[in-house]
């Protein structure tokens, strides 16, 4: 075991008082001197425990409306000396610094003031200093001086105290000191992006202070974790915990019922990150088993998304599917219960946030960020591209297998009938082969394709596709558009009353 360190003296100023009074009256009991600066300084007297304000052994009043407090040679002084050198221990006595062992630092919450909305002002008043400035220096002196540098580390902290009576090893400081730097890195990353809004300088910072092990990874042999804040999105209320693939089908779902947000009681089934299943209807209920009869198959072990509450008569259908997880903004008090009738369901409450507007992903030896697809194609986007009009019905068809033909991998091809999804082609490095998947997929689950329509996430640069979709009944096609040879597609659909239209806009997914 390392040689343990006597702590005698501590600094601490926190802008949270959160679970500091038991580590101040176990520092008081160790007869461990504590210096604090304001608020903090108030906080420990009241508790009627001796402190040294900081001014008294600055001979400094804080200034600059409370900016400048402890930025002083002789408090960092007391923090980044070597207590084995002679010559800082000389320094110290020369200039009457104090030696101090132990800081306790929080920072301002920079965050919490910018998700606030609050002024440009008051959020850079938010940028701390003195207190970045502490921690990183204590953290790099972690021979000599143990670092606390969030609330969530107090209990750890004071655990110690009770473990040890005041004494820590070189392991306990620098496991602090790695805290430590972690939340300093992650402060100065936030502070980077609110200033770097606009992508002026080209520099990729990403930082989560949270990470969720998990079970393994996509595959049994693949370590797994998650880094980010669930419990902001999500409330859990059901079932096991989830796992990387889940994480991923949920995101997928996710994205993909935004696109339905606010309109008629849409249910969705995804397998996989693509949707198996996916109706809009007057009722939930009706929603879900129309979603179902898409692709019955597939939905096994499915992730189940609403985009309104689902009632007892729509739980009692999904009740009798094995699912992994059922997503709704909310459940009536009867339905939560009879789908927590399967012990490892997830049952999730998606809350109303904003998603995150850009996607990053590793590629290579380094990484891809691109804005998100939030292009949704609306009626105003279309352009006729034919002497055939599409009635009103296809084009409501159209946009619905657009909006699923978006969040579904490409190559796809997706086929719709009623609001209601017949078959979609997913993964294909053919369109044909996307197009021919999803309609022996229609015709294996009897849908009858005479009058469907048909979505495609890219051109078409032959017109086998659309030859293809005529022959078995499709009536309106949506695609991009933009091939050089765009005319062949249309002359066939002209040739044969098949209504399409363009959006002029892209939708690969890979």
């Amino acid at each position: 075991m390392s040689e343990l360190k006597q702590a005698k003296s501590a600094l601490i100023s926190v802008f949270s008082k959160d679970g500091l009074e038991p580590i101040v009256k176990k520092l008081d009991e160790l007869d461990i001197t504590i210096y604090s600066t304001g608020g903090t300084e108030k906080f420990i007297k009241e508790l009627g425990i001796n402190v040294i304000p900081v001014e008294d052994v600055t001979s400094y009043p804080s200034i600059l409306g409370g900016r400048v407090k402890t930025l002083h040679p002789k408090v960092f002084g007391g923090i980044l000396n070597r207590q084995e050198n002679e010559g800082d221990a000389k320094e110290l006595e020369q200039y009457e610094i104090p030696q101090l062992d132990i800081v306790i630092v929080d920072l301002y919450p920079f965050e919490k003031t910018v998700a606030s909305g609050a002024s440009e002002q008051d959020i850079i008043e938010k940028i701390d200093i003195g207190g970045i400035s502490l921690i990183r220096a204590a953290a790099k002196n972690f021979k000599d001086v143990t670092c606390v540098s969030s609330v969530d580390d107090y209990q750890e902290f004071l655990d110690l105290l009770n473990e040890k009576n005041g004494k820590t090893s070189i392991t306990d400081r620098k496991r602090f000191a790695t805290k430590a730097f972690n939340i300093s890195s992650h402060y100065d990353s936030a502070i980077f992006n609110y200033f770097n809004q606009d992508n002026e300088v080209s520099s990729f910072k990403q930082s989560e202070l949270k990470g969720k092990e998990l079970r393994y990874g996509e595959n049994p042999h693949q370590k797994g974790t998650f880094y980010g804040e669930f419990e902001e999105l999500f409330d859990k209320l059901h079932g096991k915990e989830l796992s990387y693939n889940n994480l991923l089908d949920v995101d997928a779902a996710v994205n993909l019922m935004n696109e339905f947000k606010g309109e008629a009681p849409t249910f969705a089934i995804l397998k996989h990150n693509n949707a198996c299943g996916l109706a809009q209807r007057d009722s939930i209920h009706q929603a879900y088993v129309d979603a179902l009869a898409g692709d019955p198959v597939s939905a096994f072990g499915g992730i189940l998304i609403s985009n309104v509450e689902i009632d007892t008569e729509t739980a009692e259908e999904i009740h009798k599917l094995f699912c992994e997880v059922v997503i709704a903004p909310s459940y009536s008090e009867e339905a939560l219960e009879i789908l927590k009738g399967k012990k490892n369901r997830i049952i999730l409450v998606l809350k109303d946030v904003k998603l995150p507007k850009t996607q990053v992903r590793t590629c290579l030896n380094g990484v891809l960020v691109q804005d998100k697809d939030l292009k949704t194609d609306s009626l105003e986007d279309l352009k006729q591209a034919t002497d055939n009009k599409p009635s009103d019905e296809e084009l409501s068809d159209m946009i619905f297998a657009s909006k699923i033909c978006k969040h579904t991998k490409s190559n796809t091809i997706v086929l719709a009938k009623n609001k209601q999804l017949c078959a979609s082609g997913t993964g294909q490095t053919s369109r044909v082969d996307a197009l021919t998947q999803s309609i022996e997929k229609a015709r294996s689950f009897d849908f009858n394709l005479d009058g469907a329509v048909m979505a495609s996430d890219a051109f078409f640069p032959f017109p086998d596709c659309v030859e293809i979709a005529g022959n078995v009944g499709i009536k309106a096609v949506i695609q991009p558009g933009g091939s050089i040879k765009d005319q062949l597609s249309i002359d066939y659909c002209n040739e044969n009353n098949i209504a399409m239209v363009m959006t002029g806009t892209r939708h690969f997914k890979h």
